[in-house]
């Protein structure tokens, strides 16, 4: 009865099934996000992680300002933790190419290293796809994730939703 419980979708039965669907991947991000602290060395938060995961992914330096708005955080809440992968050495400052008194912010080579060991530590908790949904389509799961994704962030810049 108790994996019963667990496996109930989220939601009322009359629930529209989109409700249902960012409600799970709600309540998947916060359990999931609580896992995934444990692989994060010691010192370093998930939202640095955070910053660094997306300097590397969009292979990009952006401004503090940029990061906050991205992040969906205020500029001090974001300043502070990029103040802080600086003091570790995982981030550093650059003057902008076009108006040197803008700084970006871009991961060091320290950072870069740190983020991969970190996802190369993350290898085992992946199981869990495997292991309760193997059968799952995940890359189209992943296609349809990334355009919802596309679509609010677009949203987010224009100020809309």
């Amino acid at each position: 009865m108790a994996k019963e419980k667990f496996q109930s979708e989220a939601g009322l039965p009359s629930d529209n099934i989109y409700l249902k669907v960012l409600t799970e991947i709600d309540m998947i991000a916060h359990m999931a996000g609580v896992a995934f602290q444990k692989f994060l060395p010691d010192g370093l938060t998930d939202a640095q992680f955070g910053v660094l995961n997306r300097l590397m992914r969009l292979d990009t330096e952006e401004t503090v300002g940029e990061l906050a708005a991205a992040f969906q955080v205020t500029q001090p809440t974001m300043s502070s933790t990029v103040g802080r992968l600086v003091e570790k050495g995982y981030a550093e400052f650059l003057p902008d190419a076009s108006d040197r008194r803008i700084k970006r912010v871009r991961a060091t080579s320290s950072g870069r290293k740190l983020r991969n060991q970190t996802v190369a530590k993350l290898e085992p908790f992946y199981a869990v796809f495997e292991e309760e949904a193997g059968d799952v389509d995940w890359k189209s799961c992943l296609a349809a994730l990334t355009v919802l994704r596309g679509h609010f962030e677009r949203k987010r810049d224009g100020g809309g939703l």
